[in-house]
């Protein structure tokens, strides 16, 4: 049976880069003018929203029966969003993040660097099926490779946001230890992670709410991304559902 730090290794990789990536980022920050660091922040953007658009075209491959996937995003989205604004969850993150600014005493955009590196290093295929190889295998160079991104993306968001950005290793701790160590859940209902249209759904869903967050980046808008956390849950019930009304 694996142990702890086996089935978890992937997570410590994970918090270790973006630790290094927001130290580097902050050592950046005092060097580069303002608009230097807008121009960061804009290319970040950029390539959240490709980011966002290509997990979002997994959408195709998430039919259940005969009802296509974007219907069923549309409807785990909605209905996500509608339980996310119920529970405040955006409200709660960024009373979470003026919290730890408080007691950590960050400065600048503390919060909205925290809430967006969160958002962003958590949400995604790789940190789910990373997480579920990592504790069910032992396997953790999907999360490795993931950890790599994350890190070059904390050097450009703490040249942005300061020193909220590795705040975000709390979150992800969390949440891919947690599906690490909760692996075994998975074992008899993902038998293959990486072709079962749940998990089609859950990226593409994932996506929709990665392009919400490039959008904030590029500041064309203001969308309560994590108010739309709860799709994540909602998607595969709204999948089985649509699968035993079709059959």
């Amino acid at each position: 049976m694996l142990n702890f730090w086996l089935k978890t290794s992937g997570t410590w990789i994970n918090v270790a880069t973006v630790l290094i990536g927001t130290i580097l980022g902050l050592l950046l920050r005092d060097r580069l003018p303002g608009r230097m660091q807008k121009i960061i922040t804009q290319g970040v953007g950029l390539i959240t929203l490709f980011m966002g658009t290509s997990m979002a075209t997994s959408l195709s491959k998430a039919t259940a029966g005969q009802i296509d996937g974007v219907i069923l995003a549309v409807l785990a989205i909605v209905i996500g969003g509608l339980l996310g604004e119920w529970w405040r969850i955006e409200e709660k993150l960024t009373t979470l993040g003026n919290t730890l600014k408080r007691r950590f005493k960050g400065e600048g955009q503390f919060t909205e660097g925290f809430v967006a590196a969160s958002l962003l290093f958590c949400i995604g295929p790789m940190a789910l099926i990373g997480s579920i190889n990592n504790g069910l295998l032992g396997d953790n160079a999907l999360l490795a490779l993931k950890a790599t991104m994350d890190g070059l993306a904390a050097i450009a968001l703490t040249g942005s946001y300061g020193v909220g950005v590795g705040f975000s290793v709390l979150p992800i701790s969390i949440y891919q230890g947690g599906i690490s160590l909760a692996a075994g859940l998975f074992a008899t209902t993902l038998t293959d992670p990486a072709n079962d249209p749940r998990i089609f759904l859950l990226t593409g869903v994932g996506g929709l709410m990665i392009l919400g967050l490039g959008l904030n980046l590029l500041e064309v808008a203001k969308v309560k991304v994590a108010s739309f956390l709860p799709a994540l849950l909602v998607a595969p019930l709204v999948y089985a559902i649509a699968l035993l009304s079709s059959s």
